[in-house]
């Protein structure tokens, strides 16, 4: 082959790998952006896991710490005591608060049941001094019935003495002309003496029952004010009966005193409340805790996510369920398993594009940024991963959606 065919074919295969090079290239940006597109993917991603501050729930010298930084711990675990004597002594106090309440109550009761007691005589000898007064009433009444018929007899008394009187002054003339006899006069005199002692028997009758009056009557008053004395010891010994209210009263506050007393003493030991890693410990046994204020930090290890933020134009193909593949930082060359959890639905607004919003009117920006970058959301990827794995919070990653892996095969 001559010299002039071999330049000719080398023009010919320079043009082809010049139309060539350019086409591939345009094949392989279309491949590039149909895969990105149809798979997701971003580098713009953290490992996260939920963490929370230990702080303890009472105060006091730290007598114990078990806890070391970066220390893996499981669930239940001690991490550090408080000195729990002051607690023990307060949970004492109020159990033996308690059982003074308890003895105070027993005590009550007794009282209560001799008092009622007290009552009950109290009223027997009220009944009994109302029936005094009713047969004291009904003596009365007697008594002066007597009376009216001590004066009937009287009145009746005086009749016949008047009648044999009247009958003796007729006779006495008659004797003198012997139209009566001696005898007959006698006798009319021993009538009249006789009922002249009938009508002072009938005064001193009247005179006995009046008297019997009097008697009743006083016996009625000493009734009455016996009775009132009755009545008066039976309210006062019905007002002097105590109720236990105020101190079954006090039951919930003690038992509440004893709970609360249990309830601080649990908590001078500290447990771990799941599998974690313990972090940003900065303490020392000795170190006086308070309340509330943290002590250090503990990574919950059972579940690991990535958040991966995607721009907003790849949001339509993430869905909740997809498989993602996860890759961290520290170990680029081992491929995790992941599923998508959530999908982010908000942001903070930029304020150099939209301002800032006020209580006012909104404060628009009036400058205009040519090129508009795509605002990216966050997607939240959770990592299938055994508990051991040695994953750290915050660590870079990149995830890649699989979405013709949605069912979750591989």
């Amino acid at each position: 082959m001559s010299e002039s065919e071999v330049n000719l074919q080398r023009k010919r295969l320079g043009k082809i790998v010049s139309v060539a090079i350019p086409f591939a290239a345009l094949i392989t940006g279309l491949l590039a952006v149909v895969e990105t597109t149809r798979n997701p993917r971003t580098n713009d991603a953290e490992v996260f896991a939920n963490f929370i501050g230990i702080a303890p729930q009472v105060e006091g010298p730290i007598t114990q710490l078990l806890a070391q930084d970066n220390q893996f711990v499981k669930q239940g675990g001690l991490l550090f005591e408080i000195d729990p004597r002051p607690y023990q002594y307060a949970l004492e106090l109020a159990r033996s608060e308690q059982s003074t309440l308890e003895g105070q109550i027993v005590d009550e009761a007794r009282t209560i049941a001799s008092q009622k007691s007290a009552v009950g005589a109290a009223q027997a000898n009220t009944d009994s001094a109302a029936a005094s007064v009713d047969q004291a009433a009904a003596g009365v009444n007697e008594a002066q019935a007597n009376v009216v018929r001590a004066i009937a007899a009287l009145a009746s008394a005086q009749a016949q003495l008047k009648y044999s009187t009247d009958n003796l002054h007729r006779l006495e003339p008659l004797l003198a002309r012997q139209f009566v006899t001696a005898e007959q006069v006698d006798q009319a005199r021993t009538t009249v003496k006789a009922q002249q002692d009938s009508v002072d028997e009938a005064r001193s009758q009247i005179t006995k029952a009046e008297a019997q009056v009097r008697a009743a009557r006083a016996q009625y008053k000493e009734a009455k004010a016996t009775a009132r004395q009755s009545r008066e010891k039976l309210a006062q010994s019905q007002h002097s009966v105590l109720t236990l209210d105020p101190f079954t009263a006090q039951r919930g506050g003690k038992a509440a005193a004893i709970n609360t007393a249990e309830y601080n003493l649990n908590n001078t030991r500290v447990y771990a409340p799941f599998d974690a890693r313990v972090t940003n410990l900065t303490i020392s046994q000795g170190a006086y805790a308070h309340v509330g204020q943290q002590m250090f930090t503990l990574i919950d290890t059972r579940t690991w996510w990535v958040v991966a933020n995607f721009r907003e134009t790849q949001l339509r193909h993430i869905k909740i369920g997809m498989h993602a593949d996860v890759y961290v930082m520290s170990r680029p060359n081992v491929r995790y398993d992941g599923v998508v959890d959530s999908v982010g639905f908000g942001v903070q607004p930029d304020p150099t594009l939209v301002g800032s919003f006020s209580s006012g009117l909104p404060n628009v920006q009036r400058s205009l940024n040519w090129v508009h970058l795509a605002t990216r959301f966050p997607v939240r990827v959770r990592i299938l991963a055994p508990e051991t794995e040695p994953f750290r919070l915050s660590e870079s990653a990149a995830v890649v959606i699989r979405r013709s892996d949605s069912s979750g095969t591989r």
